[in-house]
């Protein structure tokens, strides 16, 4: 469900914590000078520090399971368990059959009863009934979200992979002044809300899993900070994706969590129906053809790199990008000098 035009790239670095030693209130009044425009930038360093450095001390009232998180471990071997949101189409299917593919045990979900039914019997007869399950899950809803984790863990016990796919641009291009209250409140609860109430039950199952886990959380366009002209809140939503995945792995970094992690996926731009939906102009058609790929494309080279990490006993966050700038670049660059792909999906001007 994912639609990334990103042009660039950029590494996110795994946020790390000034030590202790470093924070020192022995003497107060190297924190608290005369505030000028000089000392602006250094008072503002020395109020960061302390705030990090102060909520990195255990807390009375944090929850008993991020203090004893990690203890006891065990490898995480394949096959794997794997849950992928909003799986029953476009790039969470194709994500479901890759992970099947390479033998792993998959759970898919979606908020429509009929769709979850129709794509399990389907991987089932392909992949075999041992090995797929679908449950209805409409992640904007806690409750669902919570009973995904009950039924996660009684056909499967545990999950080693979790992916957060589920994704709306409420199938609508055109100016934020012209969107409907509607339109506007699916597409942040499902974006923003319904991805963290899918971190935070995600991580508090985990944590107490002897092989621990990996949370994965699918971007978009918009997540690099670049502009999202006709889907902005479908951008702005996306960009938050990146700084939720960051901020969650500060937060585990503070309880001293090495079993959990969480880590950002980008799939680029895939032909799904959410992207094509939009294919009205000039621009777009020009981007699709140049840049877009099939779901299982995309998968194809996604799942082996997700699989790694758990396979290699990773323990820092990654961020796995199918469309790279280097590539996005090659690939413009081809098409104005040789037509490269042109016309490849939709008929241009």
């Amino acid at each position: 469900m994912a639609v990334t035009t990103t042009l660039s790239f950029f590494h996110f670095p795994y946020p790390t914590l000034s030590s202790h030693s470093q924070f020192s209130l022995s003497s107060p009044s190297s924190l608290f000078k005369p505030y000028t425009v000089a000392s602006r930038h250094n008072l503002r360093i020395s109020t960061t520090a302390a705030v990090l450095a102060l909520s990195a001390f255990p807390n009375a009232n944090s929850p008993t399971f991020l203090a004893t998180a990690s203890r006891n471990t065990q490898p995480m071997l394949p096959p794997f368990n794997v849950l992928i949101t909003g799986s029953t189409k476009g790039i969470g299917y194709a994500l479901a059959k890759e992970f099947l593919k390479a033998g792993d045990n998959v759970l898919i979900c979606s908020r429509s009863d009929e769709r979850v039914e129709t794509a399990v019997h389907s991987l089932r007869v392909e992949f075999g009934e041992q090995y797929v399950w679908g449950t209805k899950c409409d992640v904007r809803n806690a409750d669902d979200v919570k009973n995904l984790v009950s039924f996660a863990q009684e056909k499967l016990k545990y999950i080693d992979i979790w992916i957060n796919n589920a994704g709306s641009n409420a199938y609508s291009y055109k100016p934020l002044v012209e969107a409907s209250d509607e339109d506007l409140i699916e597409v942040v609860t499902t974006n923003t809300l319904g991805l963290m109430i899918c971190c935070r039950e995600a991580i508090k199952m985990m944590v107490d899993q002897p092989r621990g886990g990996h949370i994965f959380n699918i971007d978009g366009a918009g997540s690099d900070g670049r502009p999202t002209p006709r889907f902005a809140a479908y951008g702005a939503t996306k960009r938050s994706v990146v700084h939720l995945t960051k901020s969650l792995q500060a937060e585990l970094q503070m309880q001293d969590v090495k079993n959990v992690l969480v880590h950002n996926l980008s799939p680029g731009m895939v032909t799904t129906d959410l992207l094509m939906s939009g294919v009205n102009t000039k621009q777009a058609k020009f981007f699709i053809n140049v840049l877009a790929e099939p779901a299982e494309v995309v998968a194809e080279y996604l799942v082996p790199n997700i699989r790694s990490i758990p396979a290699n006993g990773s323990t820092k966050p990654t961020y796995i990008r199918f469309l790279t700038g280097l590539k996005a670049y090659s690939q413009i660059f081809s098409r104005f000098a040789f037509g490269a792909r042109r016309n490849r999906y939709i008929l241009e001007d």
